[in-house]
């Protein structure tokens, strides 16, 4: 856990070292409607790799592209050109770089740094060196976006927004021009790293929660006052500790989002009891408040710090919490549908344990279906 603490405290650091950029990220409603629901992809990232020397970068789609609209640079500031930088064929979810193609890869030793190398010891699984690590924008910087069409029945995965019209209070209160005030207690990935906009990059991209807030002013005309109390390398016992944080601003909506770094080896049942814990003390001074629990994404399985079974089970104990006043997101679900598509590269902001802006968009995704309902 202090491994997890030292490089979420890291990124932060490295964050708040920088300028705020003074260009503006556009809002698109587009990019906010729900992806498993849609027959278009936009955004979707990816990260090619030439796996061996002879062989031609690619990368692999969520899903079979029936027509690839645009891939563009990270920036979104460049588009590519299909046939001079890419080749696709329909229904194959490879998408492969010629010779001579302006879209950047790299070869699987770039990803990989030598044992104590870097400040933090992110040792892969089989002992071969260490992950590459990205403070900032690394990642970022060596992916591209691929917007497409593709057939709608694709989605396996499921509806990852669970229990929506649990929140009866906060849906209702939200076309009205009354205040809602939404409290959100997690770890880094709730503050906002490695979303472009916190490293300082473009197109500037913000975190998801205020992607959550922009969304429903923009389409429900509502007001949001969000409190944000999460700290970068915490656990769900911190938020426990801290609850109390959220129960003074007397929020409508509480988010709770941990387990990433309680996946280093906290025990399913230690984690059930320290989210339900939180969900008990602010009902018993704010009995009117509703949640929405949030499974979280799952980390880097090349990385020997997490438990990968501890994902699955930290949400489906989320799972039995569902009910009046309880709703879930479930971003482990669909990170699991993802990976068995795509590579943790293509996905990851920092290498190990962040989304990149596509997963932030994604969550935002299932918290605003959530929000908004169908």
């Amino acid at each position: 856990m202090e491994i997890i603490q030292a490089l979420m405290a890291f990124s932060l650091f490295t964050a708040v070292g920088q300028s705020p950029s003074p260009v503006a990220w556009k809002h698109d409603p587009g990019l906010f409607e729900p992806f498993w629901n849609s027959g278009t992809m936009r955004g979707e990232s990816l990260l090619f790799v030439a796996e061996t020397p002879e062989a031609l970068p690619a990368a692999k789609l969520l899903f079979s592209p029936l027509k690839v609209l645009k891939i563009q640079d990270p920036a979104l500031a460049k588009e590519f050109v299909q046939g001079r930088d890419y080749v696709w064929k329909p229904d194959d979810r490879a998408i492969s770089l010629p010779k001579g193609s302006s879209i950047p890869f790299k070869t699987p030793a770039d990803l990989i740094r030598p044992p104590k190398s870097q400040r933090h010891a992110l040792t892969r699984c089989d002992g071969k060196g260490e992950i590459l690590f990205g403070g900032g924008h690394e990642y970022h910087d060596m992916q591209v976006t691929v917007t497409y069409e593709h057939r709608l029945d694709e989605w396996k995965g499921g509806n990852p927004a669970i229990g929506g019209a649990n929140l009866t209070r906060v849906r209702g209160k939200l076309p009205g021009k009354e205040t809602v005030s939404i409290a959100l207690l997690g770890d880094s990935i709730s503050t906002g790293c490695n979303a472009s906009g916190w490293a300082g990059t473009a197109p500037f991209q913000p975190a998801w929660q205020d992607l959550v807030r922009a969304g429903l002013e923009a389409s429900r005309g509502a007001k949001v006052a969000l409190h944000n109390f999460s700290v970068g390398g915490t656990s769900s016992a911190w938020g426990l500790k801290n609850i109390d944080k959220v129960i003074d601003v007397k929020p409508d909506l509480v988010i709770i989002a941990f387990g990433m770094n309680d996946s280093a080896g906290v025990p399913a049942a230690q984690y059930t009891a320290n989210i339900r814990g939180m969900i008990d003390a602010v009902r018993k001074r704010n009995p009117d408040a509703e949640f929405i629990l949030v499974a979280t994404m799952q980390g880097n399985a090349d990385w020997v710090t997490l438990k990968q079974e501890l994902f699955p089970a930290y949400r489906e104990a989320l799972a039995g919490m569902v009910g009046p006043g309880v709703a879930l997101a479930d971003l482990t679900g669909i990170w699991k549908e993802m990976l068995r598509h795509k590579a943790d590269r293509d996905l990851t902001g920092n290498g190990v344990n962040h989304p990149n802006d596509f997963g932030h968009r994604v969550y935002a995704q299932v918290l605003l279906a959530l929000l908004q309902g169908p």
